[in-house]
C-alpha cells in the first residue's frame, strides 16, 4: 500500500510502515510544511493514503470535496499507540484503505466512510 504520512502523524509510524513492505513517504521530508492543501494534493497525484493526526483534512475532504486517495486520521491517538491501531487498521480494513476511504480512529473505535472522491 502507498502511504503519505504527515509529520504530526510520526516518523516512527512512518518507519514501522516501511517495516511492513509499504510505499511510504513523509511531508517532512519535503522541507517546510507547505498547508494542508498541498499535502493533499501530493497524496492524491501520487495516490497515496494521508496518514494524520490533524482534524483540518477532513473538512478539505468532506466539506469542500477535495480530491484524495483516502484518508487516514488519528486524533487524540498518542504516539505510542499509533503503531497499534494502524496495525488494526490494515488488518481489518485493507479494501477499504485500497477503495479511497476515509477512516478515523477515536478512543479504539474504527470509523469508515465511504465518500465519493
Amino acid at each position: 500500500m502507498r502511504f503519505l504520512v504527515d509529520r504530526c502523524a510520526g516518523h516512527t509510524l512512518a518507519d514501522w510502515l516501511r517495516g511492513q513492505r509499504h510505499d511510504v513517504i513523509e511531508s517532512r521530508d519535503r522541507g517546510d510544511d507547505p498547508g494542508d492543501l498541498i499535502i493533499l494534493q501530493w497524496a492524491a497525484s501520487e495516490q497515496r493514503v494521508l496518514i494524520t493526526i490533524d482534524k483540518d483534512f477532513g473538512e478539505l475532504v468532506f466539506k469542500e470535496a477535495k480530491p484524495h486517495c483516502g484518508l487516514v486520521r488519528l486524533p487524540d491517538v498518542p504516539a505510542e499507540k499509533r503503531i497499534e491501531l494502524m496495525t488494526r487498521v490494515i488488518r481489518e480494513h485493507e479494501e477499504a484503505l485500497s477503495s479511497g476511504a476515509l477512516i478515523t480512529v477515536r478512543g479504539g473505535r474504527v470509523r469508515v466512510s465511504r465518500e465519493s472522491r
